[in-house]
């Protein structure tokens, strides 16, 4: 008989040494359980293989321990960052796990144009530019992009756009945009206005409006009076930019704020980003702990997890002590190539902030926990309704979108006890070729064929939280039979379905509900169950949608040149400049082509073979 839990860990003891490195448990399954780091292997494993003393969780993870994998680094920085690399990798059951992990969007000023854009961005910084942030969402770069265009007047429409204008556009009719494109601004006053932009995200923003005053004042002794009060335009712009912006520390000129709040074995942890000594805006997150976590093992794991794929800002202002700080700052500086300082404030400004922090984070936890009883209320309706025999903790929703067969996609939505989980969301390019066009029956098989392919293929034990609980169908009994079709022939039968038809009238609150082996039915209008029904069904419908207008958009937009090799920017410029539109250019003889500035006798006739020999 194999050996388990404390007697297993016991035998490991003896094996190990005291460096550094990294430990796996798994349980009978080989599923890891969890993933934890070490100073000295030997003596951190070795408080596992005492019989009692452990809280109930560790307690229950020991038990359930049969086999143990180690690594062992060189320091114990290393053990740290491959500690959190395994953690985001593996999702063990009893680690503190961040669940939200997006990127954050920046705001970059190109510099590959004359007139440089200012835009949004995320993701990796390929673009040649300066780069600001993060920022803590979308909005706060919108709100931001929106202030900086009222003050400095850059443009943010695409090169390509920039250079095919003849008249300004609404942006500059209010004063959102300078005009370089039809060239109402010098490139020296616009690179002038570039700068001002920059300085005023690196913080130097007293120095742009002590600027622009002495401008104004110069104006008004010259008599420019449009000029001066474009200008005292520009510096009541700025000055509603720094009211509206909030908070703006003295003292913290580069930091990122995190306060955690953890009741009722749930924690919230809000992140503030402050840089140039400015607030670029906040964001809260929800790990996934247990009810024995210490606030300092949850703000260390989400630390660590949080800066395994960004860079640390210069400091780290948090609202409760970690015990391994000098390792966390160790490892995060190596990473970002700069000294990155973790700071557990007693006083002082640092302080207040992070009382702010905490106490959004407070409020946010209290949210988040009313609004979860609602929705566990609202499962529990579910379950009653359709007859099942638990709480579904995972609903998919299915809907297709098309245009009489064209552009046709399938959407599937994810709905569970924290809500709708975006990232989890999916759409299917439907493949048929046999499908006769505008067949919703023949795209409801497609996708569920592939969805539950991938799913047995994955998870044929089902293991995992990936497999639904209950399936909602936008449809009436004929959708209902083919989902029931497919499933049956990759042999799930234990997956429950409803089907989802609007009534006679097709108006909300008339809808009809379709499961196999039972009578239609209906819920009474006023039940909150129907509601939460009804919007879920909308969900997939808006993400069904949007898919399809996406994938209209990009055919629509497809340029055939694009797909001659050879053919680059200036070049597909050039050709539509001289022909017009991409058709009248496959229409083009070989001597017209070769006219063209910039196309040589050689590509005039690549470009004329592509066409001719497609035709």
């Amino acid at each position: 008989m194999s050996l388990t839990g404390v007697n297993l860990i016991q035998k490991y003891v003896r094996q190990l040494d005291t460096s550094p490195g990294v430990y796996r448990m798994l349980d009978a399954q080989a599923r890891v359980l969890y993933v934890g780091k070490a100073r000295n292997l030997k003596a951190r494993v070795s408080n596992y293989a005492r019989p009692t003393g452990h809280s109930s969780r560790i307690a229950r993870m020991i038990s359930e321990t049969s086999q143990m994998m180690f690594l062992t680094t060189k320091t114990e920085t290393e053990a740290l960052l491959l500690e959190q690399n395994l953690i985001k990798q593996l999702k063990p059951r009893y680690n503190v796990l961040l669940r939200d992990d997006k990127s954050f969007p920046n705001i970059l000023v190109t510099t590959k144009h004359e007139f440089p854009q200012i835009k949004k961005h995320r993701g990796a910084k390929k673009e040649k530019g300066a780069y600001y942030g993060p920022f803590a969402s979308a909005g706060a770069v919108n709100k931001s992009l929106n202030q900086l265009q009222r003050v400095f007047q850059l443009r943010n429409c695409s090169d390509a756009m920039f250079e095919t204008r003849t008249r300004p556009c609404l942006q500059y009719q209010i004063k959102r945009c300078s005009g370089p494109c039809v060239g109402r601004i010098s490139a020296r006053d616009y690179q002038a206005s570039v700068k001002d932009a920059q300085r005023f995200l690196s913080g130097k923003s007293t120095e742009i409006q002590e600027s622009l005053a002495s401008q104004m004042a110069q104006a008004s002794e010259a008599m420019e009076f449009e000029r001066a009060a474009a200008l005292r335009d520009r510096i009541r712009a700025m000055t509603q930019v720094q009211t509206n912006q909030g908070i703006n520390p003295r003292t913290v000129s580069e930091a990122d704020v995190i306060a955690l709040h953890i009741e009722g074995g749930q924690a919230c942890v809000q992140v503030f980003f402050i840089r140039a000594n400015q607030n670029w805006g906040n964001r809260d997150f929800y790990p996934r702990i247990s009810a024995d976590h210490s606030h300092a093992e949850v703000l260390e794991a989400f630390v660590g997890q949080f800066y395994s794929s960004k860079e640390a800002p210069r400091q780290l202002i948090l609202s409760h002590d970690i015990e391994n700080a000098d390792l966390v700052s160790a490892a995060l500086s190596e990473a970002a190539g700069h000294k990155v300082e973790l700071i557990y404030p007693q006083r002082g400004e640092k302080f207040e902030l992070v009382s702010g922090a905490l106490r959004n984070a407070k409020e946010s936890l209290a949210l988040r926990m009313s609004e979860t009883a609602t929705q566990a209320k609202l499962l529990r309706g579910i379950a009653e309704a359709f007859a099942l025999d638990e709480a579904p903790k995972r609903i998919e929703v299915f809907d297709n979108s098309h245009i009489q067969g064209a552009y046709a996609v399938g959407a599937m939505i994810v709905s569970g006890p924290d809500g709708f989980l975006k990232n989890q969301y999916r759409k299917f390019n439907i493949r048929g070729d046999d499908l006769t066009p505008g067949d919703d029956f023949g795209m409801m098989k497609e996708v569920m064929t592939r969805r539950f392919t991938r799913l047995i293929k994955e998870d044929p034990e089902r293991t995992s939280e990936s497999w639904p609980d209950l399936l909602l169908i936008d449809g009436g009994a004929g959708q209902v039979s083919a989902v029931a079709e497919i499933l049956e022939t990759l042999g799930v039968d234990d997956v429950p379905m409803v089907g989802v038809a609007k009534g006679v009238d097709r108006d909300h609150g008339k809808e009809e509900f379709y499961i196999p082996g039972r009578s239609v039915f209906a819920l009474q209008r006023n039940d909150p169950v129907l509601y939460f029904v009804q919007r879920m069904r909308d969900e997939a419908h808006r993400f069904a949608i949007g898919t399809h207008r996406a994938k209209r958009a990009k055919a629509i937009s497809a340029n055939p040149l694009d797909d001659i090799a050879g053919i680059g920017a200036s070049r597909k410029r050039a050709l539509l400049a001289h022909f017009g539109s991409a058709k009248a250019v496959s229409r083009a003889n070989l001597a017209d082509l070769k006219a063209v500035d910039g196309i040589s006798a050689a590509m005039a006739e690549k470009i004329y073979d592509f066409f001719h020999e497609k035709g």
